[in-house]
């Protein structure tokens, strides 16, 4: 992908700016409005963000066995993730190379892709395996017309993939995060495939920041639903912007806190949990895709994918401990949870909505933050360390240009 044709060119002076949301959080001001409405800040951000970094897709045991596929998009590319016939997971576009026809829908098993419009056909890699009429075709290289491939990086049972097929590891540089949630051992945990995501009338940083905004907790979801997870317990574990993710860890009044009418867990506790997990909920971001809300007897997981300056789709999905899901009344138990957590949800997305009508405004400020806001902080940081190496990249391809 080319960096100057994609991406708009934004003063120097306005990239300056964002420094002063990258400071200490106790002189720290927000993001300018426009960083959430502006069109050409969303074309850049692709380049800044979506085109280099590691982004989730989904669950490593939504394709279980050989020839499972699924398929997503985020920032409007189609990409399907299968396991190979030797039980790899590979990630590809989901665009044909020849006229830009989808060759994957939803989800499924098979032996491989077949274009519907001209029947090109493509193995499970996403390598061009038969292209009819063609062979009239002056200088047509099959092995030059596969499928663009993605790399592939699984972390506690999730799928990352890269738009780079050469990018860097991720796990090195989630150490931290991946330290302070082991005792989850998320990649044994179980839960359904979501249903299909919803789309969301607002920003996708809008959604990450209120997902890690212990401010609001007291006062917004203020009542027996939530008063055990007050905002005055909230703490922000220390990161680097180089990251890959951070942490948020809210103490809760009592151990094994959950969200359900009781207080308390309903369902099997994490095995692996320490005594200090099991005193507080932690919320564990990998920006810019994934975050997670950890209870001692459930994850909560939100996929982001943006689709617009002003809009998301997003896959919201559950995990439970090995085992957890065979009890007779799991269903009922969950309903306890789902039940409390919905009116909650309903509570976030309201204000979502409305904080995303007033970034439109003349008025909308560049506010000032309290130190229940930690985790803002560190997703400033996180945003404009990679905005200021973008900006400075862009620039200069365009001097050699």
């Amino acid at each position: 992908m080319s960096a100057t044709t994609l991406s708009p060119k934004l003063s120097d002076a306005f990239i300056e700016s964002l420094s002063a949301s990258a400071v200490a959080l106790e002189d720290a001001v927000t993001l300018p409005p426009s960083c959430y409405t502006s069109k050409e800040f969303y074309e850049f951000e692709k380049e800044a963000l979506y085109y280099r970094e590691w982004q989730c897709v989904g669950r490593e045991d939504w394709i279980p066995e050989p020839g499972d596929f699924f398929t997503t998009r985020t920032v409007n590319e189609p990409i399907i993730v299968a396991r190979n016939l030797e039980g790899e997971v590979r990630a590809m576009s989901a665009v044909c190379q020849h006229r830009a026809m989808l060759v994957a829908e939803g989800s499924g098993s098979a032996r491989g892709f077949l274009c519907p419009y001209h029947h090109w056909s493509y193995s499970l890699d996403g390598t061009l395996v038969a292209a009819p009429a063609m062979n009239k075709t002056c200088n047509f290289d099959r092995k030059a017309n596969s499928l663009p491939r993605f790399a592939v990086e699984i972390w506690n049972g999730f799928v990352f993939v890269n738009f780079d097929e050469n990018a860097a590891p991720l796990a090195p540089r989630l150490a931290d995060v991946a330290a302070a949630i082991a005792g989850y051992d998320l990649a044994s945990a179980e839960g359904p495939k979501p249903e299909a995501g919803a789309r969301l009338p607002w920003n996708w940083k809008v959604m990450f920041e209120n997902n890690n905004d212990g401010y609001h907790a007291s006062r917004l979801h203020a009542g027996p639903l939530h008063d055990f997870v007050p905002s005055g317990k909230a703490e922000f574990p220390h990161s680097d912007p180089e990251d890959a993710g951070f942490l948020r860890y809210n103490g809760t009044l009592h151990p094994d806190a959950s969200f359900n009418a009781t207080q308390r867990a309903v369902l099997p506790i994490f095995p692996g949990l320490s005594d200090e997990a099991r005193h507080r909920m932690t919320f564990a971001n990998v920006p810019p895709s994934l975050s997670l809300i950890m209870m001692s007897d459930m994850v909560i997981y939100l996929i982001l994918r943006p689709d617009g300056p002003e809009s998301l789709e997003m896959d919201t999905g559950l995990l439970f401990a090995p085992g957890a899901m065979k009890d007779p009344t799991f269903d009922h138990k969950l309903d306890m949870n789902m039940r409390a957590t919905s009116h909650i949800i309903a509570q976030d997305f309201h204000v979502d909505e409305l904080v995303q009508e007033g970034l439109r405004s003349r008025f909308a400020p560049r506010g000032r933050y309290s130190w229940q806001e930690g985790a803002q902080g560190q997703f400033n940081k996180w945003l404009v360390h990679r905005y200021r190496s973008a900006h400075k990249q862009l620039a200069g391809a365009e001097m050699i240009d």
